[in-house]
């Protein structure tokens, strides 16, 4: 679930509660979190809702000016029911510390290793996708796909996968190596 920084923002400093979307089937679940640009959010309750019971208030609670303008957004998005999600910020992305992490300690790096190894199972791309974001950080996703000759989506995925590991960091346009990633592609020498 994607959200615009003015909600993510609002949520931060408690102004922002609910979040609303019409979905086929939900992508949040209650009692799970959510990592997002500012932090991680609990996902307190997910509701179906019908359309004709949310209110002005729902709206505000949810960051909207007004009813209207939360109606108009939720029609812009086709089929599915329309889901009430109550959220909170509950602190920051344990990734950003991870990322900083330069030091990796022998058995760590083992660990780590060992996880990456999976990941890359039959088709290794790991130490490919790391190697081509260090020599181009902040290049367009679809650019770095094409280099590798594989389309965007798939390769945003194993982007996303490797910075649960701390290994790299979203720009405003493409990635870049954290410290840790960095530290890691030299270990597995480039």
């Amino acid at each position: 679930m994607l959200l615009k920084r003015r909600f993510l923002d609002g949520i931060v400093d408690g102004s922002i509660s609910l979040i609303f979307r019409r979905w086929r089937k939900p992508t949040v679940k209650a009692g799970g979190t959510l990592k997002t640009a500012i932090g991680v959010l609990a996902i307190e309750e997910v509701d179906v809702v019908p359309l004709t019971t949310i209110t002005a208030l729902n709206a505000k609670r949810a960051g909207y000016s007004s009813l209207d303008e939360l109606k108009a957004e939720l029609s812009k998005r086709g089929e599915g029911d329309v889901y009430r999600i109550k959220v909170r910020h509950v602190g920051a992305d344990p990734r950003i510390a991870l990322r900083s992490k330069s030091r990796i300690g022998s058995v760590e790096f083992v660990a780590l290793l060992a996880r990456l190894q999976r990941l890359d199972g039959t088709t290794p791309w790991v130490k490919r996708t790391l190697a081509l974001i260090a020599r181009h950080p902040g290049r367009r996703a679809a650019e770095l796909a094409a280099e590798l000759k594989q389309q965007t989506a798939p390769f945003k995925l194993n982007v996303r996968k490797l910075k649960a590991f701390g290994l790299t960091e979203s720009l405003e346009v493409g990635y870049r190596l954290s410290p840790r990633g960095r530290t890691v592609l030299a270990r597995l020498g480039k």
